[in-house]
């Protein structure tokens, strides 16, 4: 029996593929169409500004540079195009009745350059930023290709109050306007896109090539027929099409990338092209590789207090990471002109990112070390008098496959006055391991043998441990026959899986008035996803086994850390010697059960909004409805500690999994989401925006997840760490004002003011006296809830020139500059307590973030030298909030260079970190910075050559 998800999607489906095959036949009256590209005839100017001057009626080109006026009385009419950087473009039209007019719009026939270089790029992204509807910022393709940006998210930090949130020195996560990543929606080609990890809703966008993208949109405000799923941004990638150039294209590019750490030369190298098959079929895509070897050093701490005017931590890591990273990114796409009012297309989407990382770490463990003394102003010394020191030596040895891909089916018609716009969408993301050693342990201890540790702290970046005490103890430090086997963790399978199918269908109608037009819309859109993540995980055991044939060479270089295991050493060993290990099965049941889940989420919305267009002033306002249902499973599982009572009243012998219980919880819930946009140009030039509007952010997955773990230890006393299937979702009210002033020789001014008003934020509760939970009794308890509101206001300022006024040869010099300051607050209880709330700057927000590019285009040689800043911001919440973990501010310089050294083949270099800027996370307990982590990398070099054919 088909499911009801099943039949509605089909239904939805047929009735997008019939209204879609009915339209272009249907008799309408005269229409002005036409398309708008640059003087050279290379590329259709996308977002160009077209108006009937008689009329009043203004529209902007789409992303092949058509356009259409529908309902068009007959009459001779004046065209007007406009866009950011060129002369205005007059052309007169005649429409007779019954029949279609037809016009192409040239610009930039005054020299100027549209659609290569530094300058080009920057007016093709303020004339797309121009034209929105809402707030949005652009890059375009090749001006993505102006940074040395590795990813994604790298390429984004470029625009107005962006963030990003670095692994290893490489952008991962966005943050906006110093949101949460997590309070962001990422879509490619209009897809949603789902997140690979098991634990999160934001997509890492490290996992996609900047190579394989042709314009990123990062859209701030929301109108009735957007995705409503979002408070940060909707961050919106686009893939080539064949009908945005008007040449075919095929470009090569070949890249050497060198790491100063690792000392390694690695390839990276692209593909792209794009191929008319007539004047109504084209095809278009590309392909990239990149391979990155390069190493980090590491220091972590945790567990700071204080204890007689002394501040010490728990436990310091030291750890040496070399890293080997792989991206492989494709995407291939089909346009089809199908008469002359339905444009049909097919467009997908792969992107692969392999981590393979080798981890040493030494670990001081010395919270059971009892006679702890100061050393000097900035030192402590531990001893294992009456006490223990824990020394453990480890290797992770993981590697990591996560796939994104996407494809969509879809077209829009547009005739008549009646547009309609349909789709049908797959996605898939997943992140997989199997095989990973996750850790294996080799610990030593040392209780009344005379060792002693010091820890000096002058530079709390880089705390540096020393070894004294008796020579004997000293020596079994060093010695790696001295540490046995703790365990080994295999992770036999680590296997996230999350796939959406969407389709959608939008329906307008254009009424011609005697100043402008007046449109009514509607639409409806399905999504239907399912989340899940299963985790097969063994632990091995071998009291003999210890380090002594198994050590290796270290590449650390902020202190000594020998003896470490051998990179490879420990997984050949492993795999050749299986019969000596012992199975923990204890261990190995438990964390193969308790993380595991599946979520569905069907998500079905409709719209309708009303909109005013008039060459000067456009309004849309309207309603989006969502409705949202879950079915949500996971498990139930009691442990019980030796010496505690089972649930049959017996004492338990050993450690012990007392029960395991399934479950699932259903739910659904809908939302009512207004909204109203205003966009005005009083004088050419000059656009003044407004946004209110109302979204919604649904909760993580594996937060509502019914995953209930209790621990009972022998006293009976229960410790419980759970999920929430009846969390609610973020829900905001959002506003947003904004003038933006465009220079008349290309370039731009802009400044803008946001508010968020965010009701449900989620936070992690802690528990510290007995309750119950779903049932369960517990007397300490983790679990995630809706806390009180949060408040969110700031200020964007942006600007960004050609300096062609400037004598020669300064005339080549381009400046591009923005600022953002955000006040993010909230609320959260603390000890659990909901009734008692302290105030804090919500995770992820910087107060301020500033992005400035040098740039200098002139003859053949391209130059810029870009910084970008960010201010330190809340990582994560600790008990009280000198425990809270905090990341410094970050400022990192990148240059690049390029030189054409013929039209078709060019040179260029970059060089990324110049200053090799470093991460830092802290706590403040004792008023003052406390490591938390502490990592550097160096600088890269790349270089190589773009061929064109």
């Amino acid at each position: 029996m088909q499911s009801l998800r099943s039949v509605r999607s089909r239904i939805l489906l047929g009735t997008c593929l019939s209204l879609a095959a009915a339209l272009p036949g249907t008799a309408f009256a005269s229409d002005i169409v036409g398309t708008v590209t640059d003087a050279s005839d290379t590329r259709a100017l996308q977002s160009a500004q077209v108006r009937i001057i008689e009329l009043n009626r203004e529209t902007e080109a789409g992303r092949d540079g058509s356009f259409r006026f529908g309902d068009v009385p007959a009459g001779t009419y004046t065209l007007e195009a406009r866009y950011v950087g060129a002369a205005p473009r007059t052309e007169t039209v005649t429409v007779s009745d019954g029949g279609n007019a037809t016009v192409r719009l040239v610009l930039g026939t005054d020299g100027t350059i549209l659609v290569l270089g530094q300058s080009a790029n920057m007016t093709s992204a303020l004339s797309r930023q121009k034209a929105a509807d809402g707030v949005e910022s652009v890059l375009t393709r090749d001006a993505v290709g102006q940074f040395p940006d590795q990813n994604v998210a790298e390429s984004l930090r470029r625009l107005p109050g962006i963030n990003i949130l670095n692994d290893q020195g490489e952008g991962r996560f966005v943050s906006v306007r110093g949101l949460d990543p997590e309070l962001n929606a990422t879509s490619v080609n209009g897809v949603r896109l789902p997140a690979p990890e098991s634990d999160i809703r934001s997509v890492a966008l490290d996992v996609i090539s900047s190579d394989s993208i042709e314009s990123i949109e990062v859209k701030k405000s929301l109108t009735p027929d957007m995705d409503a799923d979002t408070i940060g941004a909707s961050i919106e990638i686009n893939t080539t099409s064949a009908f945005e150039r008007r040449k075919n294209l095929l470009t090569a590019k070949i890249e050497g990338s060198y790491n100063e750490y690792s000392e390694k030369l690695t390839p990276k190298g692209s593909i792209d092209f794009s191929q008319r098959l007539g004047d109504n079929v084209g095809v278009s895509g590309g392909v990239s590789y990149y391979q990155r070897k390069f190493e980090t050093d590491n220091i972590e701490a945790d567990g700071w207090g204080e204890d007689d005017g002394l501040i010490f931590p728990e436990e310091v890591n030291y750890r040496d990471y070399d890293v080997e990273r792989k991206r492989f990114s494709a995407n291939l796409n089909f346009d089809v002109r199908v008469g002359s009012s339905t444009k049909l297309y097919a467009r997908g989407v792969y992107s692969q990112f392999d981590d393979q990382e080798y981890r040493r770490e030494t670990s001081l463990k010395l919270e059971d070390a009892d006679t702890i003394t100061a050393n000097g102003a900035t030192g402590v010394d531990f001893s294992d008098e009456d006490g223990e020191i824990k020394i453990q030596r480890s290797l992770k040895d993981r590697f990591e496959r996560q796939r994104i891909r996407s494809l969509v089916l879809g077209g829009d018609t547009e005739a008549g006055g009646w547009h309609a716009q349909y789709s049908v969408s797959y996605a898939k993301s997943a992140e997989r391991e199997n095989g990973s050693i996750d850790p294996a342990n080799f610990e030593q201890k040392f209780e009344d043998d005379g060792l002693v540790i010091g820890l000096d702290t002058a530079d709390p970046r880089k705390p540096i441990y020393t070894v004294g005490g008796l020579a004997g103890a000293v020596a079994d430090f060093r010695d790696p026959a001295e540490y046995e086997l703790d365990s080994i963790q295999v992770t036999n399978l680590s296997d996230s899986r999350d796939r959406e199918w969407g389709a959608r269908f939008d329906l307008g109608r254009e009424f011609a008035t005697d100043n402008g037009s007046f449109t009514i819309q509607a639409g409806a859109k399905g999504r239907w996803r399912k989340k899940s993540y299963n985790l097969e995980t063994t632990y091995w055991e071998n009291d003999d086994l210890t380090m002594a044939d198994l050590v290796g060479d270290q590449t650390y270089r902020l202190i000594d850390i020998s003896p470490v295991l051998d990179k490879k050493g420990v997984r050949r060993f492993f795999n050749a010697n299986r019969d000596i290990f012992e199975l923990n099965e204890f261990d190995t049941t438990l964390d193969s059960l308790l993380d595991d889940y599946s979520v569905t989420e069907d998500v079905v919305a409709g719209y309708l909004l009303g909109r005013w267009d008039s060459s000067t002033l456009r309004v849309i306002g309207g309603v989006r409805y969502e409705h949202t249902k879950n079915d949500i499973r996971a498990n139930t599982v009691l442990t019980v500690e030796e010496g505690g009572e089972l649930p049959d009243g017996t004492t338990a012998d050993d450690d012990t999994i007392a029960s395991v219980t399934p479950n699932r919880f259903q739910r659904s819930y809908g939302d009512w989401l207004p909204s109203l946009t205003i966009r005005w140009e009083p004088q050419q030039n000059l656009v003044l925006r407004a946004a209110g509007y109302k979204s919604l952010v649904r909760p993580k997955l594996s937060k509502l997840a019914p995953h209930f773990t209790i621990e009972q230890n022998d006293d009976d006393e229960r410790e419980g760490d759970f999920g929430n299937p009846d969390l609610k979702p973020y829900r905001a009210w959002n506003f947003d004002a904004g003038v933006e002033y465009y220079l008349p020789a290309g370039g731009a001014l802009s400044a803008g003011v946001f508010y968020k008003d965010i009701k449900d934020f989620i936070v992690d509760a802690k528990y510290q006296n007995p309750g119950t939970w779903q049932g369960i009794a517990y007397d300490e308890a983790t679990i995630p809830m809706n806390g009180d509101s949060a408040k969110v206001w700031g200020l964007e300022l942006s600007y960004q020139q050609a300096l062609r006024f400037l004598p020669a040869p300064l005339d080549g010099l381009l400046v591009q500059a923005n600022y953002t300051y955000t006040d993010a607050t909230g609320k959260v209880p603390v000890d659990g307590d909901i009734t008692d709330l302290r105030k804090i700057d919500l995770p992820a927000a910087s107060k301020h973030t500033f992005n400035v590019a040098l740039g200098y285009e002139k003859g053949p040689v391209s130059l810029r030298l870009a910084g970008t800043y960010r201010s330190k911001y809340l990582d994560e919440l600790g008990d009280d909030a000198p425990e809270d973990r905090m990341i410094d501010n970050h400022f990192q310089l990148d240059l690049s260079a390029k030189y054409d050294v013929t039209k078709r083949f060019q040179v260029f270099y970059e060089w990324v970190n110049i200053n090799n800027a470093k991460y830092f996370a802290y706590n403040n307990v004792g008023a003052r910075r406390n490591l938390l982590q502490f990592e550097q990398y160096r600088w890269t070099m790349k270089f190589g050559a773009r061929m064109k054919f």
